[in-house]
């Protein structure tokens, strides 16, 4: 590792003028390129002290032995160099792509005198039009097929052709009517040509101008008894409409369109793109991104345009560009882009309507990437022993983690404190182990206190385990993962030796965990060694992992461990302590929403939710119930006399809500139903 004071530049070396900068190792190889408004500014802030510096610009700045910069005029000449040399030396430290190959186009070769349709990848030909890029070659292929019933175009290649002229016999689909073959003459190259362009128009969206014309030849057809032509005029509309059905309009007004979406971590980024040409989807592409730098939404957002745009031709830029965040500078990229196009390019967040809501869906799209990507890796049974293996390495262990517990807090201003507890088994999540917890020890909001509690109330009962065979009793406090969460036992879990129920599941708390991880930094840390030493237990290795850095924090140490960017132990950590954090949050808001929907009838002893909700069926809302007659409420199925008797007692003991009223028509809104119970929404943030 180097000292980046040994090859600091001096401050009047430094240009204070736009430009592009290269580090460079020990090697001459470069690691990582940026752009910058004003070098000198910019340069400056990698030679501060290392303790200030983000973990993964720490580790560059130390891995890096010279840094050169090259000096341009304007920051849009800065964004192109730096594209271009990121192309070039693909540094390690820059943002890296993964997955993304190249994707098929549909193009029209009209640079050549007989143009021909084809699937093409790579980079764009001068005198070309394309259309997509598509997610598969046989959707393209899929659709030409539709397409040449209508305009039979010239699919064939060079050798293909020459020899069919040479022979003067066309291929198959110059006999089945799928070409005009102009390979032997049967159309002139003016006519031709004509026909590749109206391909084109059709597929540039401009569609129904022509079919209005093919319905009125159609028309003009049976008009004048040829129904043959008419028969085939109407398959040809038949064939086209199939084809447009392939791409459902999405935007009205033929719009021109890229939507880009992104769904992120701390470690990667999943980027989504939907090409919209003439209010269609015409293609989708995506690829996942190493966020090897210390990068926001926005800057993802300007390299992705770099990756989509930096080698495309000027008319594969649309018109406007959707994003779910700005670059900044916006300037410069706005520019970039508009220069690619060779007109304006509206580059903006879509605020509402048909627009906001197709982003949401790429957004949706985006996200399951990401989550695809992620199950894929965390599968790999290499892949899994490796990232415990380097769990063990860095936090100094006998051996891997083969049973890893984290825990995490969870609460809404200080309410419905809750702690959840995650089991992963051979770096896979074991849901059937999974517990939760309610914070009963104080009131309030105090995260290091709940851990403390929690930590020593699982401890407890495992120390208890130990020391007897039979079922304990539940307080009622920690409970199980839902029903839906618990696979069934497997066999090696049905064993004799006293850790497991009689139904042959495994006891609560009975097996101790190599590694335990809660969600947090040093005092989280902390409090989790303080509870385990006051039970004597010091066969428990404890680490925390904070989100804001990604920082592995281990007992008694000032300074936290700093796994490589590239860690698969840091991956299955941050998986282990996320799965907690969504764990956590369910069993919070399930609580809240119980809350929230008590009512009344929750003060009629004996009364449980079957018969609650029978009630509320039956008479439409509380406020009806309420008037109700006890011979009224025994006409309720499953309510005898005496609970009625209790029910209107109860209601007439409770103060009736106020009544809402319509601030629109002063009209009064009777009371609802309560919602029924159900599965609580996991998604959302901690509180």
């Amino acid at each position: 590792m180097a000292d980046p004071s040994s090859y600091r530049p001096k401050p009047g070396q430094i240009p204070d003028s736009p430009g592009v900068y290269k580090f460079r190792d020990e090697h001459r190889r470069v690691i990582y390129v940026g752009k910058a408004k004003s070098l000198r500014q910019r340069l400056a802030n990698y030679f501060q002290d290392l303790a200030g510096l983000h973990p993964r610009t720490r580790s560059m700045v130390t891995t890096a032995a010279s840094v050169e910069w090259t000096v341009v005029t304007t920051e849009v000449e800065a964004l192109q160099l730096e594209y271009t040399w990121i192309k070039e030396f693909d540094p390690r430290f820059n943002v890296k792509y993964r997955d993304d190959k190249s994707y098929p186009y549909l193009a029209v070769t009209l640079n050549e005198e007989f143009p021909r349709v084809q699937v093409m990848r790579g980079a764009k030909k001068k005198g070309v039009r394309y259309f997509g890029p598509y997610g598969h070659a046989w959707a393209i292929r899929e659709t030409v097929d539709l397409m040449l019933r209508v305009f039979p175009v010239r699919t064939c290649s060079a050798g293909v052709f020459k020899n069919a002229a040479r022979t003067g016999r066309p291929c198959l689909l110059g006999y089945i009517g799928k070409c005009a073959a102009p390979c032997v003459g049967r159309i002139s190259p003016e006519d031709h040509r004509e026909l590749a362009e109206d391909f084109c128009d059709f597929m540039a969206g401009r569609t129904g101008a022509y079919l209005r014309r093919l319905e009125r030849q159609m028309g003009e057809a049976a008009e004048e008894l040829e129904y043959e032509r008419a028969g085939r005029l109407r398959d040809d509309i038949e064939a086209l409409k199939r084809a447009m059905e392939k791409s459902a309009v999405v935007l009205a007004d033929a719009t021109d369109a890229d939507l880009i979406a992104l769904a992120e971590d701390e470690l990667e980024a999943a980027v989504q793109i939907f090409h919209v040409r003439g209010g269609r989807v015409r293609g989708q592409r995506g690829w996942v991104t190493d966020k090897v730098e210390a990068v926001t939404t926005g800057d993802l957002v300007e390299h992705a345009l770099q990756q989509l745009y930096g080698e495309e031709s000027g008319d594969a830029v649309p018109k406007e560009v959707l994003v779910p965040a700005l670059p900044e500078p916006l300037a410069p990229i706005q520019e970039w882009l508009t220069q690619r196009r060779g007109a304006n390019v509206s580059l903006r967040i879509p605020q509402r309507g048909d627009k906001r809501a197709l982003m949401e869906t790429v957004g949706r799209n985006a996200q399951h990437a990401l989550v695809l990507h992620k199950t894929k890796r965390a599968s790999d049974l290499t892949t899994r022993s490796r990232a415990l293996e380097e769990i063990a390495a860095a936090l100094d262990l006998d051996s891997a983690p083969l049973r890893i517990e984290c825990y995490d807090i969870s609460h809404l201003q200080g309410d419905d404190v809750v702690a959840s507890m995650v089991v992963f088994e051979d770096g896979l999540a074991r849901k059937s182990e999974y517990r939760r917890f309610q914070i009963k020890g104080f009131e309030g909001q105090d995260d290091v206190r709940s851990m403390h509690e929690v930590i020593t109330r699982r401890f407890r009962r495992y120390l208890a385990e130990k020391e007897k065979t039979g079922e304990w009793a539940d307080d009622g406090q920690e409970t199980s993962a839902p029903a839906s969460e618990q696979p069934a036992p497997t066999e090696t879990e049905q064993d004799t030796s006293g850790l497991v129920e009689e139904d042959g599941r495994p006891k609560k708390f009975a097996y101790p965990p190599q590694l335990l991880v809660v969600d947090g930094g040093q005092p989280q840390v902390a409090a989790a060694k303080r509870a385990l030493d006051e039970l004597g237990i010091d066969d428990v290795a404890v680490c925390g992992l904070a989100k804001r850095l990604e920082e592995v924090w281990v007992p008694d140490e000032d300074d936290p461990v700093i796994l490589p960017r590239s860690s698969e132990g840091l991956y299955l950590l941050q998986r282990v302590r996320d799965e907690a954090h969504r764990f956590a949050i369910a069993y919070q808001r399930t609580k809240r929403s119980k809350r929230f929907r008590s009512g009344p009838l929750d003060a009629v002893p004996g009364l449980g939710e079957t018969r609650k909700q029978a009630l509320i069926k039956h008479f439409g809302s509380v406020k009806k119930l309420r008037s109700a007659t006890i011979e009224q409420i025994c006409e309720v199925p499953g309510i005898g006399r005496k609970t009625a008797e209790t029910i209107a007692a109860a209601l007439a003991g409770a103060a009736p809500a106020a009544p809402a009223v319509n601030t629109a028509t002063g009209e009064i809104i009777e009371d609802e139903a309560p919602v029924p119970a159900g599965t609580s929404d996991e998604r959302g943030q901690r509180s």
